[in-house]
């Protein structure tokens, strides 16, 4: 087994550095940054979040946050709302229209996936998915433990 476990530590390394360089031109497509793009993902999947939420979900520090959310508002790809009882409390989404330019960016990408898991059975697809979904859940263990430090 150890050598299995290589190379899935070696295929999930070039996994991360083929998805960063993805990301990377992605976001010189749009002009944004690594960690603005990483907002964008964290506000589509989650839905509208506080932006001390949006901090923690993206891993960037709280005083960051507010210029990343600056940027953003000011090219148009998210609105801060605030709540109507407690005018202290904002939220932030994804304007959608915007969002569809990240996603048309990543269409080559998410096809290619398609075609991939079209080579497998629903079974190996949901052995893959929980491999993946605990490599992540292992990534966000290890960052924590080594923020705390």
């Amino acid at each position: 087994m150890p050598k299995r476990s290589a190379e899935i530590r070696t295929a999930l390394r070039d996994l991360r550095v083929q998805l960063a360089l993805l990301n990377h031109h992605v976001g010189y497509q749009l002009s944004l940054k690594d960690a603005e793009l990483d907002c964008l993902d964290v506000l589509a999947r989650d839905g509208a979040l506080t932006p001390s939420v949006l901090a923690r979900r993206s891993g960037i520090h709280p005083a960051t946050m507010t210029g990343i959310l600056d940027r953003l508002e000011r090219g148009g790809w998210i609105v801060r709302d605030r709540d109507q009882a407690d005018r202290r409390r904002v939220t932030v989404s994804v304007v959608k229209a915007r969002a569809a330019e990240v996603y048309q960016l990543y269409r080559g990408m998410n096809s290619a996936v398609d075609r991939i898991c079209a080579g497998y059975s629903e079974d190996e697809l949901d052995l893959i998915a929980g491999f993946l979904r605990r490599c992540a859940e292992a990534g966000e263990t290890s960052t924590a433990k080594l923020a705390a430090t």
